[in-house]
C-alpha cells in the first residue's frame, strides 16, 4: 500500500489529461456489448484484452483526476495499521487504539499488533461526515430561528 504520505494531488497537465480522455473512455464503455474489451497501446502496437471492470474503474480514477483529487487504490480487505488508519482519519493513533478499544471499529490482532481493515476505517470515515454534515444543518437551522442569520 503506499504510504499516506506520498498520496500527491494530480499536476495539473494531468488533470487536464484526464478530462480529456474521461469522455471518450466512459462513450466506449457504453457501447460495449460484452463483459471484456480488447485495447491497443498506441506506441507499441500491443493489444490486451482487459475486464470491462477494469475500464470502469480507470473511467472513475479519471474521472478523479480531472477534479484534482488525490488516488490511491487499495484492495477493499487490505488490513493496515494503527498508524496508518489514524493518519486517514486525521486523527492521532492513541485516539484510533481507544476507538478499537471501545469496538466503534473493528480490529484483529497480529502478536500484539492491532491491524484494521482499510474498508472499515473509510466505513467510519464517511460515518462521521454524515454526522458533521447533520451537525452543520442543526447549528443553521438553529441560527436561523433565532433570527441570527440572513439568508
Amino acid at each position: 500500500m503506499e504510504a499516506i504520505n506520498e498520496i500527491k494531488k494530480p499536476s495539473k497537465q494531468d488533470r487536464k489529461l484526464a478530462k480529456q480522455s474521461y469522455s471518450p473512455l466512459i462513450s466506449a464503455i457504453n457501447l460495449l456489448k460484452t463483459d471484456q474489451a480488447e485495447i491497443e497501446i498506441e506506441e507499441t502496437g500491443e493489444k490486451l484484452i482487459i475486464p470491462v471492470k477494469a475500464l470502469n474503474l480507470l473511467g472513475e480514477i479519471l474521472k478523479a483526476m480531472s477534479q484534482g483529487k488525490p488516488i490511491s487504490i487499495v484492495p477493499i480487505a487490505t488490513e493496515i495499521t494503527t498508524q496508518s488508519a489514524a493518519e486517514i482519519l486525521g486523527c492521532s493513533r492513541p485516539y484510533l487504539v481507544k476507538l478499537l478499544e471501545e469496538g466503534v471499529i473493528e480490529f484483529t490482532k497480529v502478536g500484539k499488533h492491532r491491524r484494521v481493515k482499510f474498508e472499515d476505517v473509510m466505513i467510519y470515515k464517511q460515518r462521521m461526515k454524515e454526522i458533521q454534515k447533520n451537525h452543520l444543518i442543526d447549528i443553521m437551522n438553529s441560527d436561523e430561528e433565532l433570527g441570527l442569520y440572513d439568508s
